[in-house]
């Protein structure tokens, strides 16, 4: 069974709830939609820590990048594999952490999963000004976009799941934004790309995190504490 949550931000506890809520075995895969909170800080015993409690659940973790988080394929520790059919990136010392690359498309319990990680911080500037740490590469890159489009015409625009960080424009949920943003000057380019790739797909269900909310619209839902599992999903695909 595949299991899908959203942002934890470090929070292992909420993972191992899961694991012992749905009894979850190493047979299993969780999949965390973004900001996972296990690259934070470049690799130092923060991040180790953390990394250490969640591989020792032996469940595989399957992590999409968010945008309050490193990519893997910038810290040195990190290799390539291939799992389900995809690309991971992995380090030798975790072996049960994987995370995703971006435009690659995986074989999640029977279903094909485009994956699309990063988005835009709106907290970018209260970071920078209290010296926490912020990654200019947050945002897929022209090169990223490039790598989903050739894919999707690969699949000839068709695909059973997206698995993305944040949403399409069309559903950004306003109701979901922080007091005290100004959102003029939000950069909203990722959710239009989104839209675009959405205009372009037939897909039978999307799921994303990011926003900090548990609600479903049209074929979409945003997970953050919520949970659900790949028989959800087939149901939707019906």
């Amino acid at each position: 069974m595949i299991y899908y949550t959203g942002d934890i931000h470090g929070d292992v506890l909420h993972i191992r709830d899961m694991v012992t809520m749905h009894e979850i075995t190493d047979q299993d895969v969780i999949v965390i939609l973004g900001d996972v909170g296990m690259n934070y800080y470049g690799n130092n015993h923060g991040d180790q820590h953390r990394k250490k409690k969640l591989n020792k659940l032996g469940v595989p973790v399957f992590c999409i990048h968010g945008n309050h988080e490193m990519r893997p394929e910038t810290i040195p520790t990190y290799h390539e594999e291939k799992w389900k059919g995809g690309t991971v990136y992995v380090e030798d010392a975790y072996p049960n952490l994987l995370f995703a690359k971006d435009g690659e498309v995986y074989d999640l319990d029977g279903q094909s999963a485009l994956v699309i990680g990063g988005a835009y911080s709106v907290d970018k500037w209260y970071r920078l000004r209290m010296d926490m740490n912020w990654f200019a590469d947050e945002q897929p890159s022209d090169e990223i976009k490039s790598r989903v489009m050739q894919k999707l015409e690969n699949l000839n625009r068709k695909v059973d799941a997206v698995l993305s960080h944040t949403c399409p424009e069309r559903y950004i949920p306003v109701e979901a934004f922080l007091s005290g943003i100004d959102q003029s000057t939000v950069d909203n380019s990722t959710e239009k790309w989104l839209g675009q790739v959405e205009a372009q797909l037939e897909y039978g269900a999307w799921l994303c995190g990011h926003w900090h909310i548990n609600k479903r619209i049209d074929k979409l839902q945003f997970l953050y504490h919520d949970v659900i599992c790949s028989d959800d999903l087939k149901r939707r695909l019906l």
